[in-house]
């Protein structure tokens, strides 16, 4: 075969695949286009490379080079219709659309139930003019018991009963405070109630809401890491009958309003013993035909008063504290507290 022959025979070849390629409506008619042109046993391209055979010798590299532009050519115009088909395929063909037709719903999600449980604890306090504070979780000593009136032979500062991050030492001060002694995760809210007040002047009218740790043994009830919403006033002429009037407002708004609370909601004191508070107290609220305990409550020590500057003669003040977990596990009847750190969004999408 002469070399022209071959050439046109090629040219002729990529012709027609460039316009079969072009012509496909569907994906369907560009794979049968495909298998004509570029099949590997029987296309139309492999049965031209056969007729190299027969081309002269001496034009042989000439026709290979011209073999290999061609076949090139053929597959990037595959190439291009593939491309054109697949954008069409991907665009909405706005005759074949619906627009009666629901859309697909988005997964919404939502609070977990401890921070709903917060959220409307700060609400209720926010109208009862606390304003909500933060501090630290890593507390020292002096925070965590010294302030609070808890002396160095309380068992509150036990090991067993803290974590702590490190033992200070002579040659190593790692996890120590600034007076040396070593610092712990706190265990209790009433860490910020005294960073509060020695930075601020009386009258202090505060919430603080955050975790608080201690070393117990999860079950039903107890979990390592918890909630504790406490709150603190101090002014002049605070008497227990303000606590008492505060407790039982904010009581009469969660648990009435929130947990469907019919019967009129009455709180009662239990003498009891808290170093930080004296007279102290246990609080409880009337439910379902008995009383449930939510806390506990006093008047500020006079000793915790000095401590952060102020003057037991001139201002009094109230605290109390309760758990966060406790009152979100009375609202929804959950009988498991670790049922709220499991992560199951099938449990959690209840809320």
């Amino acid at each position: 075969m002469a070399l022209q022959d071959f050439i046109a025979e090629l040219d002729s070849l990529a012709a027609d695949a460039q316009s079969a390629f072009s012509g496909a409506g569907d994906r369907d008619a560009l794979e049968a286009a495909r298998v004509e042109f570029l099949g590997a046993k029987a296309g139309r391209l492999k049965a031209v490379q056969k007729g190299m055979g027969t081309v002269d010798s001496g034009d042989k590299p000439a026709a290979g080079q011209k073999f290999n532009a061609v076949k090139k050519a053929i597959e990037e115009s595959f190439e291009a219709a593939s491309s054109r088909l697949a954008s069409a395929g991907s665009s909405v063909n706005q005759d074949d659309f619906d627009v009666t037709l629901p859309g697909t719903p988005l997964r919404i999600g939502r609070l977990h139930p401890i921070t709903q449980t917060i959220e409307r604890m700060k609400e209720i306090m926010g109208r009862l003019g606390f304003s909500a504070v933060e501090g630290p979780e890593i507390e020292d000593d002096r925070h965590n018991f010294e302030a609070l009136n808890i002396p160095l032979s309380h068992p509150a500062r036990d090991p067993l009963d803290n974590f702590y991050l490190s033992t200070a030492t002579k040659t190593a001060k790692a996890g120590a405070g600034p007076d040396g002694k070593p610092l712990l995760l706190r265990s209790q809210t009433s860490t910020v109630q005294i960073r509060v007040m020695e930075s601020t002047p009386p009258p202090v009218r505060i919430v603080s809401l955050g975790r608080v740790y201690r070393p117990d043994t999860a079950d039903a009830t107890h979990y390592p890491m918890f909630h504790q919403i406490e709150g603190l006033l101090v002014d002049k002429g605070v008497t227990m009958a303000d606590l008492k009037s505060v407790l039982r407002m904010f009581c009469q708004s969660y648990y009435k309003r929130e947990a469907g609370h019919e019967e009129e909601v009455h709180i009662r004191f239990r003498p009891s013993f808290f170093p930080f508070t004296e007279p102290s107290v246990e609080v409880d609220i009337n439910w379902q035909g008995g009383w449930m305990e939510i806390g506990g409550a006093g008047m500020v020590d006079p000793n915790v008063l000095r401590a952060v500057g102020y003057d037991p003669e001139e201002v009094t003040g109230f605290a109390f504290g309760m758990g966060v977990e406790r009152i979100a596990m009375r609202q929804h009847n959950i009988t498991d507290i670790r049922d709220l750190y499991t992560n199951d969004v099938r449990f959690l999408a209840q809320f």
